[in-house]
């Protein structure tokens, strides 16, 4: 069975950038959207940023939408999560997502749309 392995988290100070990977492991479907949600302590999980696997259309959060950019190799089966500008605000466990049917753009923010999901990784930013 296929898992999705979420890498690339750690400990930053505000304004740094870091990037988040999430490799499709083992016998996945071929997904049609992929995307990233984060959850910060006693928060509900976020939408942050999600991406088509076949045109590339992208969906980002409006807030976070200028610091944070989603991209994908499709060779590596792997989705990154380009993060800069760092805030505090931005401490959390970022989660990777993934939709093996057809969805439209409009239903990529929803966390329900997502069957598939990483263990996640911690990113903490410090002030």
């Amino acid at each position: 069975q296929g898992q999705l392995v979420e890498s690339g988290g750690g400990l930053v100070q505000t304004g740094d950038s870091l990037r988040l990977s999430c490799a499709a492991s083992g016998r996945t479907p071929n997904f049609y959207v992929m995307g990233w949600f984060r959850q910060a302590p006693g928060k509900e999980r976020e939408f942050v940023a999600a991406i088509s696997w076949t045109v590339s259309g992208t969906v980002y959060s409006d807030s976070l939408k200028g610091r944070f950019t989603i991209s994908r190799d499709n060779a590596k089966n792997t989705v990154y999560l380009q993060m800069n500008s760092l805030k505090p605000d931005d401490t959390a466990v970022y989660y990777c997502a993934a939709r093996d049917g057809f969805i439209s753009y409009s239903r990529y923010s929803y966390y329900t749309t997502y069957a598939y999901w990483g263990q996640g990784t911690q990113v903490t930013v410090s002030s």
